[in-house]
């Protein structure tokens, strides 16, 4: 899993509110249990014209020009900024997936449905939580300004403005460390694999009837 530390990135924003993990990445793409692949199909049914499918060269097919990530301002951003209730509706962690495979690193949002912020952390994507004026005020001046940039600060769990604004955001010191030591859930069990060697060695002295062959 990709560390995070800091992050100075353009933002895009998507000024919806309840965007559920259909609308982020469709079912009928679900297909792979690999984690990349699934940017070109990141909010799928609103970013083309046409209904896509598995398997389809995406490069000619027709982009939405209403959809705000098509437009040329917001391309190679790395931090969405949307509404409430960010990734409600069934728990696949293909959605984080997809955002990450996109460029997102940063999600910020006034919250997000339980399942998919937890699934978000475990695959380095870092979920900000902010009021809704706060949002509403990045979302003011995203509109306003061109090539609007955040730096998001994970160690001192700070977002700041171009203007000099700083937010602040809460996050678990257990979630804080995996995302700056980039560990997953497998990152953290081998952080400990002298232990469980040890532990194993120990086992099987102290019982090996448990261990024939």
């Amino acid at each position: 899993m990709k560390a995070f530390t800091t992050l100075t990135a353009l933002v895009a924003p998507l000024d919806r509110a309840n965007v559920d993990t259909d609308a982020i990445i469709p079912k009928q793409f679900l297909k792979s249990i690999q984690r990349s692949g699934f940017g070109p199909n990141c909010f799928d049914e609103w970013r083309y014209l046409d209904h896509g499918e598995p398997g389809m060269d995406n490069t000619g097919r027709p982009l939405n020009p209403d959809f705000s990530l098509n437009q040329t301002r917001y391309q190679g951003a790395n931090i969405l900024l949307t509404r409430k209730n960010f990734g409600c509706g069934s728990s696949r962690e293909h959605a984080p997936w997809a955002l990450d495979d996109y460029g997102f690193r940063a999600v910020i949002a006034p919250s997000f449905a339980d399942i998919f912020f937890n699934n978000c952390y475990k695959n380095g994507l870092l979920p900000i939580v902010l009021s809704e004026e706060i949002v509403e005020q990045l979302f003011q001046e995203v509109e306003q300004n061109e090539a609007y940039q955040l730096t998001v600060d994970l160690t001192a769990q700070t977002v700041t403005s171009p203007s000099g604004a700083v937010y602040c955001f809460d996050i678990t010191d257990h979630r804080k460390h995996c995302l700056l030591n980039g560990l997953d859930e497998i990152g953290l069990t081998l952080a400990h694999a002298d232990n469980i060697k040890a532990f194993e060695s120990q086992h099987r002295a102290a019982q090996p009837w448990l261990f024939h062959n």
